[in-house]
């Protein structure tokens, strides 16, 4: 079978064996020093100037959420837009939070949000904030969706969990909003075991960040910043400092074996999205092709795309069971992400009246009549041709 991911990581014996080493030798294993330099790594790969790591990609989300709140950027009971065609945490932490969650639909050509479907929202629903999802590698007209928010004031951030790599306008995904997300989830672009990561310019977010992923204490920011907000509440440095919280959080750390990991993976990482674009394209262009059969999914305004896994959206639920038929033993295949959120027994339960309201969608045709094949940077040509075989054909 076609496999969605064969290996957790990237050159797996050598990442296998260097994580072996280091475990027998290190000292400490909760976050330290490898989890730091991590960070240090991913902020000047993304081209930011903050990364937080966290345990996994849905932690990222529910501690960016955590965090706008404990600054008294956002409240509870604004409304959230969030891309209807997402993953479930993406969507839970605006909910668990006390936001309301108002569902926007996505294009049926790039799978994604686009600055129309904004508009056609707003006019509803009065937003304080947008968390996006870029979608598989994809993305729709998003620096127009940036102007947008910051015409009307609405605080933008964006899941970028599945499209770590991807250029449009010739800024990488992830750096439009105030802040984004990423997931190191065995799978993604980079693997980590578990793993997620907030990015962001902003010092002051940064900051919050770093409470809101270790209890609300300070232990993980600087000096400098811990004697800052230790003045500001008259801690007493030399006993209550370690054990003063100072805002709401949670333990969202990642470990040591994580940090050494993202380390020696973020190494391959161009290497990584380079072969999943290719393949991407080896495998797309003659599957989208079938006119007849699928809808074609628009790139061309991509400037590169890093593939996360192929879509493929057909043209009515009877060609997407066959091809379900088709694939047993033969293909892996997933359901688009989550499918259309509305639909999910979690929202429906929550946000009744805005999953009543949101009938005759994109996402829910997409939900219907959409699947998706892995591209992992160790597909064959054997496999590419068991794929082709049994989309084209």
């Amino acid at each position: 079978m076609v496999k969605l991911i064969k290996s957790t990581f990237y050159n797996e014996y050598n990442t296998k064996e260097k994580l072996c080493e280091f475990i027998k030798n290190a000292k400490q294993l909760s976050f330290g020093t490898e989890c730091e330099k991590f960070e240090q790594n991913f902020a000047k790969w993304q081209k930011r100037k903050h990364c937080i790591f966290l345990n996994s990609g849905s932690s990222a989300n529910l501690a960016i959420v955590q965090a706008l709140l404990n600054e008294g950027s956002i409240k509870k009971g604004d409304n959230v837009g969030f891309s209807a065609l997402t993953w479930s945490t993406n969507v839970m932490p605006i909910i668990q939070l006390g936001l309301n969650a108002i569902p926007i639909d996505v294009e049926l050509n790039t799978l994604n949000v686009s600055s129309r479907m904004l508009r056609e929202v707003i006019e509803k629903h009065s937003l304080k904030m947008l968390f996006i999802t870029n979608l598989l590698g994809f993305c729709d007209d998003i620096d127009e969706i940036r102007k947008i928010c910051d015409e009307k004031k609405i605080i933008f951030i964006e899941d970028n969990c599945e499209s770590l790599g991807t250029v449009y306008k010739g800024k990488l995904l992830g750096n439009y909003g105030i802040a984004s997300t990423f997931s190191f989830y065995v799978g993604h672009h980079m693997s980590t075991i578990e793993g997620g990561a907030v990015c962001t310019d902003d010092d002051k977010l940064a900051t919050m960040l770093r409470l809101v992923r270790a209890h609300g204490w300070d232990r993980n920011l600087s000096q400098e910043q811990q004697l800052k907000i230790r003045n500001k509440f008259k801690v007493n440095s030399t006993f209550y400092s370690r054990y003063t919280f100072y805002n709401l959080g949670y333990n969202l750390r990642p470990t040591e074996i994580n940090g050494l990991i993202g380390n020696l993976q973020i190494k391959y990482l161009t290497e990584i999205i380079e072969i999943r674009s290719k393949n991407f394209f080896d495998l797309s262009l003659p599957i989208y092709k079938q006119e007849n059969k699928y809808f074609t999914i628009k790139y061309k305004h991509i400037d590169f795309l890093s593939s996360f896994a192929i879509p493929v959206i057909c043209k009515s639920q009877k060609i997407r069971d066959e091809l379900v038929e088709k694939c047993k033993d033969k293909i892996e295949i997933r359901p688009i992400v989550g499918g259309d959120m509305t639909r999910q027994p979690f929202f429906m339960k929550y946000m009744k009246k805005y999953a009543d309201s949101f009938n005759d969608s994109n996402a829910k045709l997409v939900h219907d009549q959409g699947l998706y094949f892995g591209n992992n940077p160790e597909l064959t040509s054997e496999e590419k041709k068991i794929i082709l075989d049994v989309f084209t054909k």
